[in-house]
Formats: C-alpha cells, structure tokens, sequence
C-alpha cells in the first residue's frame, strides 16, 4: 500500500534497535527520511546503515538521552520541521513498588511523561503551519493490564495517555493525529532479558520460559519489530487521517477484552 509519506521527515526516538528501530525501518520503507536516536554510537551507526543501504533515503543520527534538554535540542536541530514524531523511551527497571524511592519516581515519569510531552509540545507549533502531523506514542500494554514490578512505567505512560486524550482533539482540526501503539510481549532484547531472569530464578532453561511464556498468549507466539514498525508506519499515513485518540494494542489476543 502507498501511504502517500515519501519526501516526510521523522523523528524517531530510541531507535537503534527494537521496536522503534522496526518503527524507523518501516517508515523509511514507505520513503520518508529518518532521525534516529540512541545512546550508543556504534549500534546506531550500523542501524543507520542499513536503513540507507536497504532503503535509500537520508538518515541521521542522534546520540543522545531523549529524556535530556541537550538530547531533545539536538534531535530538533537535525530535523526542525518534523512531519512524523514516534516517541520512544526506555522504561524504569522492574522493581516492586514499595522499593521506589521518590528519585526513582522522578525520574520514571520525566521517562515516560514528562519527555514526550515536550516533544510533542516543540514539534506541534510547525505541524499546525503545514496542516499535517503525526506522533504515534510507543506506551505499553501494562496501561491496560497491571504487570508486576513494572508499576512506575505502567503509571506513567497511562498518564501520558490521559493528558493526550484531551490535547489529541485540540490538535485534529489542523490535521494532526496522536495515537498511542501498545505492545504486548515483542521479541525484543528487553523481553529476552526477562527470560534469562525468569530462568536464573527458576533453575528451568531460557528455551523452556520462552516456550511457557508464548503459551499464554492466544497467538501461541511473541510479536515481532518489523510487524510493530509496519503498525507504526500505518498510521501515520495518509489513509490514518481520520485516526486520533486511539490506543492500539499489539498483543497476539493476551489482555482478554471485547471493548
């Protein structure tokens, strides 16, 4: 399908690798040139390759903490007119709540909260000019369905989504869409670090916790970066105009829900 973006520009936080890498693939796939961000210099270079030599538009690279003035200031610098926003961020470690002291609170919610907030609040003045914005927020599928020990980012990405909920109608008169992409148990580097967790606590192999795990969800598998990225890339496009407020989960069936 042509999604009517080539010649659009985005920026696409935390993406040298996993979901928002699959984010920044699919959209330079559908011909927009691309911004990634990272803290690791040699892991983006070698996205940045890739993406350029597998899809040939113009990419640049970002190494920076999103969640910081300077990292936010150069993102903008290297792409002061955004067409596209996908916000991405790492979330706080798994901890139980009751071991959160009130800096680790901070600075979960300037993570999860607070940082793309002020994306969207920089980014959003030129989009109105244009006539055409997308920002697609990467949240979580805890926002729907408690996890424990991942209370912090649950509550702050559904405060994200709360705050976004009223913010996404001032926008839409001037063709501008936020949404909010949920994902479920991706096959991603994050979730193969909670396998090795779960198997070191349990004394079982990682490949018996990998295969209980996909058990659990109705697809009877893990989601993939490239299918996420492909969502992402969807709506942002010129078909998802009509498309705003919404929470999508990419989950394979696992939160049990009609509505």
């Amino acid at each position: 399908m042509e999604l009517g973006l080539k010649g659009k520009k985005a920026i696409v936080c935390a993406s040298s690798r996993g979901l928002g890498r699959g984010c920044a693939e699919a959209l330079a796939e559908a011909g927009c040139s691309i911004v990634l961000n990272g803290r690791d210099e040699a892991v983006l270079a070698a996205t940045r390759s890739t993406i350029e030599d597998q899809f040939g538009v113009e990419v640049r690279v970002v190494v920076a903490d999103v969640s910081t003035r300077a990292g936010q200031e150069a993102l903008l610098s290297a792409c002061p007119e955004p067409d596209i926003l996908i916000n991405n961020n790492g979330g706080p470690p798994r901890k139980d709540y009751s071991e959160l002291d009130r800096e680790a609170l901070l600075e979960g919610v300037l993570q999860n909260f607070v940082t793309p907030v002020e994306l969207i609040q920089a980014v959003t003045p030129g989009m109105k000019q244009r006539g055409f914005g997308r920002i697609v927020n990467i949240t979580s599928l805890s926002v729907r369905m408690p996890i424990e020990g991942l209370d912090l980012s649950s509550g702050a990405r559904a405060g994200l989504t709360a705050f976004l909920a009223g913010v996404c109608r001032q926008l839409a008169p001037h063709g501008i869409t936020v949404n909010n992409l949920l994902p479920g148990k991706m096959d991603t580097d994050r979730l193969k670090g909670g396998f090795a967790r779960a198997a070191e606590q349990s004394g079982r192999s990682i490949d018996a916790v990998r295969a209980e795990q996909a058990a659990e969800i109705p697809a009877q598998r893990f989601g993939t970066a490239e299918e996420f990225g492909q969502t992402c890339a969807f709506l942002c496009s010129r078909q998802a105009g009509y498309i705003t407020g919404q929470n999508i989960l990419l989950d394979g069936g696992l939160f049990p829900s009609a509505f």
